[in-house]
């Protein structure tokens, strides 16, 4: 990457990738087996949704999860999971709140804001040096999983991630709608560019299905996932339908008692990496 380098990738002959960054390296006490980020590229997907679907999902098979809310202005994950206590810390790092049904470990900053609709008027830089004070500043002991919910678009956050933490893998969150397509697919050209794994795509509010008849109903005409993962040759790995019981105990913090497997697949394939 140039040294004054403008983030504008479309005018840029550098690839990002060859880059040689030293990654940042989190408390000597903690040991993370596998870091999973979850990405989209665009706001509204359902990133917060599929990242708290996996890590309770791996959760429930035994392994010992951690998230960490990398999305700094949009926060949604204490909310999901029914966490609202202050994060507490001293003066060598910061203390993660536990989850209540499966004690997974969460850090986000809505739990160091004084209202849970106290906004987050930060530039960039600043909420970049936040994601990584989540990651090296953080008690987080011994975890199998610690799944990033990183927030949307390209610029300086997702690149801090990126480039910064050693992530092994990226979920890819999309819709069957185009635009979403689209915008996705600079995502995916992101990862490839920063040499980052992508281990699948998960269509997130892909149909309705009728709770009278069960017919599924397609919201969009025609859905571009399967062309995208074959244009980027990668799979298809769930399909979460806009499902009211969902949403429902996602508002209510009841996240951990959702017991439908729409992304069966894709916990079999985050095992194996």
């Amino acid at each position: 990457m140039a040294e004054n380098c403008s983030h504008n990738c479309g005018s840029c002959s550098q690839n990002c990738g060859d880059r040689i960054i030293e990654k940042k390296k989190p408390l000597p006490s903690t040991h993370i087996n596998k870091i999973i980020g979850v990405l989209s590229g665009k706001g509204g997907v359902g990133k917060s949704m599929v990242s708290s679907l996996l890590a309770v999902e791996l959760a429930k098979k035994g392994y010992k999860v951690g998230i960490m809310d990398a999305d700094i202005t949009g926060p949604s994950i204490p909310k999901m999971f029914r966490v609202d206590s202050e994060i507490m810390g001293d003066n060598q790092g910061i203390y993660p709140n536990l989850s209540n049904e499966y004690c997974i470990k969460i850090v986000s900053v809505n739990m160091m804001l004084e209202t849970e609709d106290t906004p987050v008027l930060w530039r960039g830089p600043v909420i970049s040096s936040m994601v990584d004070q989540f990651y090296t500043d953080v008690y987080w002991g011994d975890l199998d999983y610690l799944v990033i919910d990183m927030p949307p678009g390209t610029s300086d956050v997702a690149l801090s991630v990126l480039q910064d933490i050693p992530v092994d893998g990226l979920v890819m969150v999309t819709s069957a709608s185009k635009l979403i397509s689209m915008v996705v697919s600079k995502a995916i050209v992101m990862a490839e560019k920063t040499n980052s794994k992508i281990i699948g795509l998960v269509e997130n509010m892909s149909y309705i299905k009728c709770p009278n008849c069960d017919e599924v109903i397609r919201i969009y005409d025609e859905s571009l996932t399967k062309e995208t993962a074959e244009k980027y040759h990668l799979d298809v790995l769930g399909s979460i339908p806009l499902d009211t019981k969902l949403s429902n105990m996602a508002d209510n913090g009841l996240i951990e008692n959702y017991d439908e497997h729409y992304i069966d697949e894709l916990v079999l394939k985050v095992e194996s990496i």
